[in-house]
């Protein structure tokens, strides 16, 4: 039995590789009854090896049904999927779901109730329609590429898709508000987002700075854009992260590294000084934080009340007690793999917790149980087998 806030909703997952799966896990994890859909073949390839990492931790807490959409009889099934539940997703190119026959206002017919989610490259019309989308091409017709990396040094991606993973979210919660506004009004809607305007969103204060001064952002490598001293300073033993934003906090970080000089220094009196100054004043506070060890400054500095922090590697994220105290990974039986520990939710609410029932299917693992729950009998259960629709 399908627990959780959001158990009373059943979701048809059609979507592939990571923005769309990103989508849906958020709907999964909170109870969501989750019917994921994948070709007679199965989904492996599309977002990684079945049994590798990410597909794991992607496709968690769904049950899968193998089922061909380009067969009549499959497009059948999907339709009688559909007449029972309240979320579609799916991130086809824009053209694919018409020519399957499974877009929104097709299945709007059967069930004008439902909430149908697409997620794309570059939206659901205009003149990049066509185009096929991926995340680094966001990430550089975004914008983000242009800010992030060393200035002088040519444009960088960041370390992990944000384009795809902030349309996902993006997508689940405009189907969280399609669902409430359902309540109102009686009725489902299509919901849209895209790589290319959830990368553009998530540029925020780098983008309003276009948009309202006129002011073109460049790369500022590890230091903060506008907040100074913020960066990355090295020790004795490694290098740590100092955020020393505003007047306040900068005087708590200048006592405590000892350095009460840099107050006063004219270069570095106020915000405007010190960002004209950056460079210059960052040597100087290095200079100070190599004569320690990270720990030691970290816990100066914490003491101090100065916002700093390690630079962990992926093994060290996870044994920091911090993490393991907010519980982000947790364990799920696999039945080839055995225990998988998979990333967690960084929400908690406070009486209807999130939770990880069953680890990723393999494929079709769910297909009878599924059809049976549609009213297919056990014959036409094995002529649709015979026939490769399932």
């Amino acid at each position: 039995m399908t627990t959780g806030p959001l158990a009373r909703f059943k979701v048809i997952d059609l979507t592939r590789v990571r923005a769309g799966p990103t989508a849906v896990r958020q709907l999964a994890d909170w109870g969501a009854d989750v019917i994921k859909i994948e070709s007679p073949a199965g989904d492996a390839g599309l977002g990684g090896e079945r049994h590798g990492p990410d597909f794991q931790n992607l496709h968690r807490n769904k049950r899968s049904l193998t089922l061909n959409l380009k067969a009549p009889d499959g497009v059948a099934v999907m339709k009688r999927l559909v007449a029972q539940a309240d979320v579609v997703v799916e991130n086809y190119r824009p053209d694919v779901k018409f020519r399957l026959g499974v877009d929104y206002e097709s299945l709007k017919a059967i069930n004008p109730r439902i909430v149908y989610a697409s997620i794309s490259g570059f939206g659901q019309d205009g003149p990049y329609i066509d185009r096929p989308g991926f995340d680094q091409i966001a990430q550089g017709m975004g914008g983000l590429m242009s800010i992030t990396g060393e200035p002088g040094r040519g444009p960088m991606r960041v370390g992990i898709p944000v384009a795809d993973l902030t349309a996902g979210i993006f997508a689940a919660m405009g189907i969280l508000i399609a669902l409430l506004e359902r309540e109102q009004s009686g009725e489902g809607q299509w919901v849209k987002s895209s790589l290319l305007g959830a990368q553009i969103s998530m540029l925020d204060f780098q983008a309003a700075r276009w948009t309202i001064a006129k002011e073109v952002p460049g790369q500022a490598g590890n230091n903060h854009p506008t907040s100074i001293p913020t960066g990355v300073f090295a020790t004795a033993d490694g290098y740590i992260n100092i955020a020393a934003a505003g007047d306040d906090i900068y005087r708590r970080l200048c006592k405590a590294l000892g350095a009460d000089h840099l107050i006063a220094d004219p270069l570095y009196a106020t915000g405007r000084a010190r960002s004209q100054n950056r460079d210059a004043l960052n040597e100087a506070i290095g200079a100070i934080t190599r004569g320690k060890t990270s720990a030691d400054w970290i816990d100066t500095l914490n003491k101090a009340s100065v916002p700093c922090g390690p630079i962990y590697k992926m093994n060290e994220v996870f044994a920091d007690p911090q993490v393991k105290h907010l519980a982000m990974t947790r364990t799920v039986p696999h039945k080839v793999l055995g225990d998988v520990e998979v990333v967690g939710q960084p929400i908690e609410l406070s009486r209807t917790p999130w939770s990880i029932r069953s680890a990723t299917p393999e494929a079709g693992e769910h297909t009878d149980a599924i059809l049976d729950e549609l009213g297919y009998g056990g014959e036409e259960i094995a002529r649709l087998r015979a026939a490769k629709v399932v």
